[in-house]
């Protein structure tokens, strides 16, 4: 920790400033020293230090005063303040101000260097915090928010406003739309992320073991039971837990669930006390629950305590032009981790998967760029794309849908206004147009002017018109 690190050290008195230095500098830290508060704003830009200890009783500017003005412009420094007198007020002011210690002169070299190790440690931890906050930002950014569409705005949003809160969340989409990337985005993002993280896919186990895996279970609680076995909601406990596929969950079971977010307790297989647990609830399902409830398949009272707040995600198909971004991500994360280059994909393949229904949504189409890399060439996608048929629907459901999105209705042997469906018609395929052009190039107006080969002003009014302004 100490190869690059750097300790800017306040202090009047010679003594304790050479002192301080020779200390630092035995623990090898780079040193700078400043004799007044003045000197050392002076030469905060210059020294960048990591770390500054800091005199609470200087000449001119006092250290207090001095700390305030060092946090205004190196908020994330630490700064570990010393003093002779070591006054209440003086120290309760320090910690207000944002000193991450306090040592009283004359003070022991353990004492100093335990006080070094804290703050280095807290701030390498706020970094990496904060480091990973932007990873994850990135990720949902890259993919779930990638593309123009109205909803994944909507996702984001909500993920930006509940995520800080300890409010049960419901997330909702088809298989592989990223509903586990939400899950994570949320604890990450959360006041909980220095907790643990735990993940429950409900589908992977049959339901005895599910609640054992749950719940835990106490020695002797049935065969085999030989000693006492936490559950998951005891690892998570001040954490979050993500119950993936929710739906699958035996009544049994939900009964329990229910219990745990009613009143925060549950207990153990063979247990005969309650286990407390504080953890946050964050669940997901690929399945209409609303239709399960009327089955008798799901609580209806369960429902409700889960549906607190719902994040919808959009299949993949209702957002396709997110799909030139998440080729871009997956590209590069798959030639990091296999040490590739593949760069691009050619303009055939782009067009495909631009046209392409994506059942299998985004987990689809990262399996397809990860063979692309690893295999070197786009061939065995491209025919693996164009053998597979689009979702099965009859022409006269087609046509039907078509036609009624027109506004030509058929019934009572009404009059039809041609012209005007015509007029609708065109508009519908000139709006899908644009914003297939628009998908393909990263929503770049100009380039995707040049390609429908109108005015950029041009493609502003249309898309305005069209409603495709939205969030851009």
């Amino acid at each position: 920790m100490s190869e690059h690190v750097t300790v800017l050290v306040i202090d009047d008195d010679p003594g304790i400033r050479d002192y301080l230095e020779t200390l630092a500098t035995r623990q090898g830290y780079g040193v700078f020293t400043a004799v007044d508060g003045e000197t050392a704003l002076a030469e905060l830009d210059r020294t960048r230090p990591d770390l500054i200890t800091l005199d609470a009783v200087l000449p001119g500017i006092d250290g207090l005063e001095t700390l305030r003005r060092i946090k205004q412009r190196l908020p994330e420094t630490p700064v570990i303040m010393l003093s002779g007198h070591g006054q209440a007020r003086t120290i309760v002011e320090a910690m207000r101000l944002g000193a991450s210690d306090f040592l009283r002169k004359p003070f022991e070299v353990e004492d100093l260097e335990l006080a070094f190790k804290k703050a280095l440690e807290n701030r390498a931890l706020e970094q990496e915090v904060i480091s990973l906050r932007g990873r994850v930002r990135t990720e949902v950014d890259g993919l779930l928010m990638g593309g123009g569409s109205p909803k994944m705005q909507e996702v984001r949003e909500i993920i930006e406003q509940v995520a800080d809160t300890d409010i049960t969340v419901l997330v909702r989409g088809e298989s592989g739309t990223g509903k586990e990337v939400v899950a994570r985005a949320l604890f990450q993002l959360g006041n909980r992320r220095s907790r643990p993280f735990v993940k429950v896919n409900c589908a992977a186990l049959p339901s005895e073991l599910l609640e054992s895996e749950l719940f835990g279970f106490e020695k002797g609680a049935f065969t085999g039971a030989q000693k006492r076995k936490l559950g998951k909601f005891e690892y998570a406990n001040q954490g979050t837990i993500f119950l993936d596929e929710i739906s699958e969950m035996a009544p049994g079971l939900q009964a329990k669930l229910l219990q745990v977010l009613q009143d925060g307790e549950f207990s153990r297989l063979g247990g005969e006390g309650d286990v407390r647990v504080d953890a946050r609830i964050i669940a997901a399902t690929n399945r209409n629950l609303e239709e399960a409830v009327k089955t008798g398949e799901f609580r209806e009272d369960l429902y409700y305590r889960l549906n607190v707040v719902t994040i919808q995600i959009p299949p993949l198909r209702e957002r396709i032009d997110a799909v030139p971004l998440l080729v871009e991500h997956f590209l590069q994360m798959y030639n990091e981790q296999y040490k590739k280059s593949v760069e691009k994909l050619s303009s055939e393949t782009m067009n495909l998967l631009m046209g392409y229904h994506w059942p299998g949504n985004v987990r689809e189409l990262e399996n397809m760029i990860k063979r692309i890399v690893v295999l070197g060439n786009e061939q065995t996608v491209l025919k693996e794309i164009s053998e597979r048929e689009p979702p099965a629907t009859s022409d006269v459901d087609a046509e039907e849908l078509d036609l009624a999105a027109l506004g030509a209705n058929f019934t009572n042997g009404q009059e039809l206004d041609l012209k005007a469906i015509s007029k609708r018609a065109a508009q519908i395929a000139e709006k899908k147009v644009i914003e297939r052009v628009l998908g393909m190039t990263r929503w770049n107006r100009k380039e995707a002017a040049e390609r429908l080969q109108i005015s950029y002003k041009a493609l502003l009014y249309k898309m305005k018109e069209n409603g495709l302004s939205e969030g851009r």
